[in-house]
């Protein structure tokens, strides 16, 4: 006897449909898993055996072969137990219902028959929709995630013995699907750096403005200074003055989450504010831009559409900060393999933080504080940062002790720069710059930033400004990718100072962010 079912796998951050084919015939009781499976996929079958005898089923002592379509796909992981189960069924005339023919089936079986959640069910669905499938049989955990995709009639299940029961002419619906109340559930999980607020941060109001700066427009920034002036602390707070997420936005990170597993259970929203992300500095290569045999995101991915923040900068292998050149520039990661290639989105804004050599006080010696670094520490030091990096950062922007008067107490309630305040700030902007580009018929988009005669074009900037600019290039050897930076970081500056033509002023606080350069 032969059946066929539908489940569904995920490659990179994408789904795709996987046809799980059952054969029985007369033979030795032998079972066999063919189409490249792995061994989280060859194990599948001792769950399958136990969990449809505790389920009340009887696994077939014949031969059995399952083949996982397309063949030339490695296949991983345990969605497939549900479909295999049911195509044992199917082809031992255990399970007769038409219906499952067409009917999506995903889930991790345990041994007892219970269906486990499994990750990545948002891409899988996402992709199966495109298909055609409109019937979906998955874990009852997984059920309020795979609520956001539109027009697919859901079947959540808890165990095996509930295929032969599913009511098919009533699918499930959630009631009420929170966005707002479940993502701050579990906001935490997700910006583990969003705490307090700017207005803890004593002074610093140059750097400041630079955050209200980079939060309008995604710039990539890099904050150095000596230990303790607050750069970590104005960065973990970044978070709070972002905008949110648009509904598109918010759908893609939800599925990059769901892929990595990274979902809490029982979420029943979409992540609606930006991702922080700060890993450590011993990460490696793989975790950082993602990696394995069938590649999975990495710590580039996950902060897409948000923040990834690096402190102590130099401090990360040369090779992993080289390595964020092309997503930095291209806003994608590529990843190849022998039989295929994997794209990972990575639009990304870059934020760092160093002291300015090993011992922290080079350039800003105060007392007994003073630096015990030779130049050679230093350079050595500082040569772990390449210029092509360095390049692709918009702001480089030093934060000095705060001086005598921002240390007192009436200057430590700073009510100039709180989160509120400053968020307002970079929504007014945000605003601003969608009206313009608007009315000048096209639209700026943060993964796709013009560049070139396009952005030459838009930014509308007065010929004292762009003459201001040719002189920065010639006297100051800036290659032409940080001419177009400079250009568009200005533009953003204009647009924070609500104005629609880009003046000198701009372009020359915006060539004042190149200080490592």
């Amino acid at each position: 006897m032969y059946s066929i079912m539908k489940s569904a796998s995920v490659y990179g951050v994408d789904g795709r449909c996987i046809s799980v084919e059952v054969d029985i015939a007369s033979g030795l009781p032998q079972v066999t898993v063919v189409g490249l499976p792995d061994p989280a996929v060859r194990e599948s079958i001792e769950r399958v055996r136990a969990a449809l005898k505790n389920s009340g089923f009887t696994f077939p002592l014949d031969r059995i072969t399952v083949n996982l379509a397309p063949a030339d796909l490695k296949k991983e992981g345990t969605a497939f137990d549900l479909a295999i189960a049911a195509g044992i069924l199917s082809a031992s005339s255990q399970l007769t219902d038409s219906s499952l023919n067409g009917t999506l089936l995903i889930g991790e079986l345990s041994l007892n028959g219970s269906v486990r959640p499994v990750p990545g069910v948002l891409a899988m669905l996402e992709q199966a929709k495109q298909q055609g499938v409109q019937r979906v049989i998955l874990p009852i955990a997984n059920a309020p995630e795979a609520a956001w995709i539109s027009d697919l009639q859901l079947f959540p299940i808890q165990h095996l013995k509930e295929l032969t029961s599913i009511d098919f002419s009533s699918p499930w619906s959630e009631a009420s699907i929170a966005v707002n109340s479940s993502i701050e559930a579990h906001q935490t999980s997700i910006n583990d750096g969003e705490i307090g607020d700017y207005g803890d941060v004593i002074g610093q109001q140059q750097a400041k403005r630079a955050m209200i700066i980079a939060a309008v427009g995604r710039h990539n920034v890099m904050l150095s200074g000596p230990p303790g002036t607050g750069k970590t602390m104005m960065i973990r707070r970044l978070p709070t003055i972002l905008p949110p997420l648009t509904e598109k936005e918010a759908l893609q990170v939800t599925k990059i989450y769901s892929v990595a597993g990274k979902l809490p259970q029982g979420t029943q929203g979409l992540i609606t504010r930006p991702p922080f992300r700060a890993p450590h500095h011993t990460i490696s290569t793989a975790g950082l831009i993602g990696g394995g045999s069938i590649p999975k995101p990495g710590e580039v991915t996950l902060a897409h559409h948000g923040i990834l923040f690096l402190d102590e900068f130099p401090e990360f292998p040369r090779a992993v900060l080289e390595a964020l050149r092309q997503p930095l520039e291209d806003r994608i990661v590529t990843l190849s393999r022998a039989k295929a290639n994997y794209q990972f989105p990575a639009s990304i804004m870059l934020v760092a933080s160093f002291n300015p050599c090993p011992c922290g006080y080079y350039g800003h010696d105060q007392g007994e504080q003073r630096c015990s670094c030779s130049s050679t520490v230093i350079a050595r030091y500082r040569s772990r940062l390449s210029g092509p990096l360095l390049d692709r950062i918009d702001l480089h922007l030093e934060v000095p002790r705060p001086i005598a008067h921002e240390r007192s107490t009436a200057a430590a309630a700073d009510t100039t720069f709180t989160s509120e305040q400053m968020r307002r700030s970079v929504l007014n902007a945000a605003h601003f710059r969608n009206e313009r580009s608007t009315s000048r018929h096209y639209r700026e988009n943060h993964d796709h930033p013009l560049a070139g005669a396009a952005l030459r074009q838009s930014v509308n900037a007065r010929p004292d400004a762009l003459k201001l600019l040719e002189q920065a290039f010639e006297s100051l050897g800036i290659s032409m990718r940080a001419y177009d930076r400079i250009l568009r970081l200005s533009r953003t500056i204009a647009d924070v100072a609500l104005s629609a033509q880009v003046e000198e002023s701009h372009v020359a606080e915006a060539i004042s962010y190149r200080k490592m350069e």
